[in-house]
């Protein structure tokens, strides 16, 4: 079904509108066997992790400062790539991951330097990166750590997927590497819509925005189009109520004025293409109808805290320091 006052598609569901554009693309795995005792500390990063305990169970200290165990077989997403410690006991002292030798075993894929002869923890690992923005409100609503086993009972996949991976980590076959990235990949995928399915484990905040049948349509629309030129008049229409109406019931149910949120997702995307797809800021500025570079930057540095060449100028230096 086409809304032709919007030109949005429209499914029924404005969350499901939503997240059809949700993807979770892997840039780099590892793949490591670790002797007892040993201890890995991952820094925070913009990038979810991911990990799959192939062989012999470890512990995680979680963000949260908590231990929990985790057996072979277990994997755990972390959707904001929040500094955490994989070991083989709890509070065994732990080394960065960075300090590691590694090789490439294929595109993407690395082997962690491993000395030990016996068998020890077999673990997988990688970075993810969602195509959202990291101030996107279903981001910033994901738990620190979401764990695939505790969702198999509501996703049937997830257990055929866990084991593939436990074969192709295990038998180190020709391929494996990438193979197992693939997989990983489509597991933390299918982790997150089995969240989101769930009911994202909240029922109000912005989750209850979107699912409220006539405001939850304009935040699809605007989610799905942020560079549209929306106003408070064409949100209202799409609503079928007045422009007052309208505004104060938005404001009510969602928290923000619909200017300003419509702001806020203006300025994620635009972040988007200034660090994942690397525009240049006038590109940006001229594809979200700004008249000039400097209007356009007063209202990313309103909402993001920064200006636009700050992230340009983070751009620059890691190329130089990859240089």
């Amino acid at each position: 079904m086409l809304d032709h006052s919007s030109k949005v598609p429209v499914t029924g569901d404005p969350l499901t509108d939503i997240l059809r554009g949700l993807r979770l693309d892997g840039v780099e795995y590892g793949r490591c066997e670790m002797q007892e005792p040993w201890g890995l500390q991952f820094p925070a990063q913009t990038a979810a992790r991911f990990h799959f305990i192939g062989r012999k169970g470890c512990w995680l200290l979680q963000p949260s400062g908590e231990w929990v165990e985790l057996k072979a077989g277990d994997a755990v997403l972390l959707p904001r790539g929040a500094a955490h410690v994989l070991a083989s006991e709890p509070g065994t002292e732990a080394s960065p991951i960075q300090g590691y030798e590694v090789g490439e075993v294929c595109k993407g894929v690395y082997c962690l330097s491993n000395e030990g002869r016996r068998p020890g923890t077999l673990l997988f690992f990688g970075s993810m990166y969602f195509n959202l923005d990291g101030l996107h409100p279903l981001l910033g609503m994901m738990p620190d750590v979401m764990r695939a086993h505790e969702l198999e009972a509501y996703e049937p996949g997830i257990p055929h997927l866990l084991e593939a991976m436990a074969r192709e980590v295990t038998m180190e076959r020709v391929g494996s590497g990438g193979i197992l990235a693939r997989l990983a990949d489509v597991l933390a995928a299918t982790v997150i819509r089995s969240w989101v399915e769930r009911g994202c484990g909240d029922s109000s905040g912005w989750i209850a925005a979107v699912r409220d049948r006539e405001i939850g349509r304009v935040l699809a629309a605007i989610h799905l189009e942020p560079d549209r030129d929306w106003t408070v008049e064409t949100l209202a229409r799409m609503m079928g109520a007045s422009r007052s109406g309208f505004a104060e019931r938005f404001a009510t149910i969602v928290g923000e004025t619909p200017a300003r949120y419509v702001t806020q997702v203006r300025m994620h995307q635009a972040r988007q293409w200034l660090v994942r797809d690397r525009l240049k800021i006038s590109v940006v500025a001229a594809r979200l109808g700004y008249e000039s570079d400097a209007s356009f930057s007063r209202a990313f540095k309103r909402v993001i805290g920064s200006p636009p060449s700050h992230f340009r100028a983070e751009e620059q230096a890691e190329t130089r320091q990859a240089g």
